[in-house]
């Protein structure tokens, strides 16, 4: 079996994906998911210009030797586009293998560890009641875990939170500014986790992001002002590139910390696995180099008792949320996946054999990663200009999103 076609698909049914196809002589095909919100087309034409033609003629079943070639062969290792373009060939590639085994993609990886996987929702409010019921819906959903975002008096947007998207003069698509006060937020966070658990009760798993903004010391005592409410984790508290900083986070709080979705290689890891300085890992799939890297620093972590929580918003396409149910499924030190849900119309472009229940996702028995492409229906959301927002202080300095 050789590879003898390897093309690139761009759609947008309400976000950008990035998609590869390779396809055998035998006919098979696979895909795997190169989105990389904001920077797609960077991703594109790595893919097109810089892998593809590197991948005619090779035997797909080689999946290890080509990860190698594509890490090692470029010399210029690692960051989120490299990573990206590899996780599509990696994932496109073990579909490919699935499917010529006629087996879900989990049974290659060891077989099931479990019945079905864990998720958490977000919600999402501008003030307590806007929340609530944000936390009401996705309890209606099935989710029986959420992460709690909201508003922060005296700013007018802030993550998790959005406003309208912001467009040149022309009409061209800029990055939505919010804006930041961290004493404002380390006030007021600890406030919304005491009315969330009046109103919900102590039962209910919740969950924090802090989306990098604070410092090891401003981390540190969020952590423990949340203790009182018993969170399941508290995510991204600093960011993820100070590694060492989460030696003072880690002595100051015991609550729960997860970091590791802007993270490539296991090397981002190291420090952080070997000193026990987290409670989960956070990478994805997408813009980790694939299910194979991702299998190892899950079974590396392991080592330390550290869980799996792999990143699962909703700019990472059905393709690369099938991938990794499959890897939560097989691993043993799985933790809690991430799911945001998909609107209707990227469904109906990606159709998925994954199902979402009373909470909980299930890959599915269909061979390989059981995810198809429709081609008529991606071509009919084209590619839209798009960026991630920024984060500004008030006087105006950049500020860490």
């Amino acid at each position: 079996m050789k590879i003898v076609d390897a093309s690139v698909v761009v759609t947008s049914p309400g976000r950008n994906f990035v998609t590869l196809r390779i396809t055998t002589d035998d006919g098979v095909t696979g895909l795997g998911d190169a989105t990389l919100n904001g920077r797609e087309l960077a991703v594109v034409s790595y893919l097109r210009d810089h892998v593809a033609p590197l991948l005619i003629g090779l035997d797909p079943h080689r999946i290890e030797d080509t990860w190698q070639l594509l890490y090692r062969g470029a010399y210029w290792r690692r960051g989120p586009v490299t990573m990206a373009a590899i996780a599509a060939v990696d994932v496109a590639l073990w579909d490919i293998k699935a499917k010529v085994a006629n087996l879900p993609l989990y049974q290659l990886l060891g077989g099931a560890s479990r019945d079905r996987v864990r998720t958490y929702g977000h919600a999402n409010g501008r003030d307590l009641p806007e929340l609530f019921d944000s936390v009401r819906e996705r309890m209606a959903q099935g989710y029986q875990s959420i992460r709690i975002q909201t508003g922060v008096p005296g700013l007018k947007r802030v993550y998790g939170v959005h406003g309208e998207p912001e467009v040149t003069p022309d009409g061209h698509p800029r990055p939505l500014v919010e804006d930041w006060d961290t004493g404002a937020y380390l006030r007021h966070m600890p406030t919304v986790f005491e009315a969330v658990r009046n109103e919900f009760g102590p039962d209910l798993p919740l969950l924090h992001d802090s989306h990098h903004r604070l410092t090891p010391i401003q981390a540190a005592r969020l952590g423990k002002d949340l203790e009182p409410y018993d969170l399941f984790w508290l995510e991204d508290c600093t960011p993820a590139e100070n590694q060492e900083g989460l030696r003072l986070v880690r002595s100051k709080t015991t609550t729960p910390l997860a970091i590791g979705e802007v993270f490539n290689t296991i090397h981002d890891f190291r420090t952080l696995v070997n000193e026990q300085l987290i409670d989960y890992v956070r990478a994805a799939v997408t813009h980790f180099g694939g299910v194979s890297p991702l299998k190892k620093l899950f079974d590396f972590a392991a080592q330390q008792q550290i869980k799996s929580a792999i990143h699962g918003p909703e700019d990472i396409s059905p393709v690369g949320m099938a991938a990794a149910i499959h890897l939560d499924l097989a691993i043993h030190n799985f933790g809690i996946q991430e799911y945001a849900g998909y609107t209707p119309a990227t469904e109906d472009v990606f159709r998925h054999a994954f199902t979402f229940e009373d909470g909980h996702l299930h890959p599915g028995e269909a061979p390989g990663i059981g995810v198809e492409l429709d081609d008529d229906l991606a071509a009919a959301h084209p590619y839209a200009p798009a960026y991630l927002p920024v984060n500004r202080l008030a006087d105006g300095t950049v500020h860490d999103w």
